[in-house]
């Protein structure tokens, strides 16, 4: 159990939540673990299997308190919501802010500023970390160029802007990430990014990394009242989440790619965990998606602290105090949205 910014976050697979007045009562195996009044919160977010009671359901939807529930893998289920829903009003203010050339691009701005940050978060990381296996000179050039990357999305005029110095910065970062493999290189190698079809082992890794974390913020962004198909940076098209491919720009490299590179590192997956295809997609076989979903799982539980906040949570709950800091931007509460800047 969890409170951020007003927000009751359930973590614990197995508790479930009652009702005792005007408070919530968390239980596990029937024993009371935790209380909190109803009138301290805004939303409750459940990510367990046993759910929560009809009472204080009824509840939640009569005090307007969004409760939202969440699969402990990511993917959103359900909101329960009372017939006058405050959401619509943050929904159209960020429909407004998207059709807005200067809002988009402040928003734009500050994720893709997040992203490159954290990109050469990573490759500095490696350094200190890893001084003596890899070639320094050449990934402090690497840093040095997203630097100049990161002063440029800084000045720039236009999201088409935006977008030409993150792909150049994009190209810096992985033009080393072959160099962070640092074990089973006769199997695992990576010479650029291949999406449809993933083309080798390391690609498919990160397509299936980046797929459940936008499912994570495809959730974290439902269970604060927004539109994940509504983007800033990526635009409106049917079927995308462009509102969550925006937000998760921030965390594909420190959360992502750092995964996907430590579980080849530590040799948790090998390998003999792919399969190729006809067409050349290489892809990982059952077992090996079973053991990919485990670690994550585990990944999502270690702790880390919150740069805006200055709190310790978990990896799991990054998106949603992202979402939850993107929602109060967007209606006002706070001046700007707060990019994560991993440290």
């Amino acid at each position: 159990m969890k409170r951020l910014l007003n927000t009751l976050y359930i973590v614990n697979e197995m508790n479930y939540l009652s009702l005792d007045g005007e408070n919530v009562v968390v239980k596990n195996e029937g024993k009371e673990v935790g209380r909190v009044p109803l009138h301290n919160l805004e939303a409750i977010v459940c990510m367990n299997y046993v759910g929560a009671s009809p009472a204080l359901m009824g509840k939640c939807a009569q005090y307007n308190i969004g409760l939202s529930f969440v699969k402990p893998t990511g993917q959103f289920m359900a909101r329960v919501s009372g017939p006058a829903y405050g959401n619509i009003l943050l929904r159209k203010r960020l429909y407004q802010l998207t059709e807005q050339k200067e809002q988009a691009l402040e928003y734009s701005r500050n994720f893709i500023l997040g992203k490159l940050y954290n990109s050469r978060g990573v490759i500095q990381r490696a350094m200190r970390d890893y001084a003596m296996r890899l070639d320094c000179d050449k990934l402090k050039n690497v840093s040095e160029n997203i630097y100049e990357q990161i002063a440029q999305v800084k000045k720039a005029e236009s999201i088409d802007e935006i977008r030409g110095y993150e792909g150049e910065a994009a190209k810096w970062y992985f033009s080393v990430f072959d160099d962070l493999i640092l074990q089973q290189k006769e199997n695992f190698s990576f010479h650029g990014r291949s999406r449809r079809p993933p083309l080798d082992e390391v690609n498919a890794m990160l397509s299936f990394a980046y797929t459940l974390l936008e499912s994570m913020c495809c959730a974290a962004l439902e269970t604060v009242g927004l539109d994940p198909y509504a983007g800033f940076m990526h635009t409106d098209r049917p079927g995308r989440h462009s509102l969550a491919l925006d937000v998760m720009e921030e965390l594909r490299a420190v959360f992502a790619d750092r995964f996907v590179l430590s579980l080849i590192n530590k040799k948790e997956i090998k390998g003999k965990d792919f399969q190729r295809k006809e067409d050349g997609a290489v892809l990982m076989n059952e077992s090996a998606r079973s053991k990919f979903i485990t670690a994550w799982q585990r990944k999502k539980q270690e702790q880390i602290l919150h740069p805006y906040l200055e709190e310790k949570i978990e990896w799991g709950m990054v998106p949603y105090v992202q979402a939850l800091l993107l929602a109060r931007a967007i209606r006002g509460d706070i001046d700007g949205y707060p990019p994560f800047f991993w440290k």
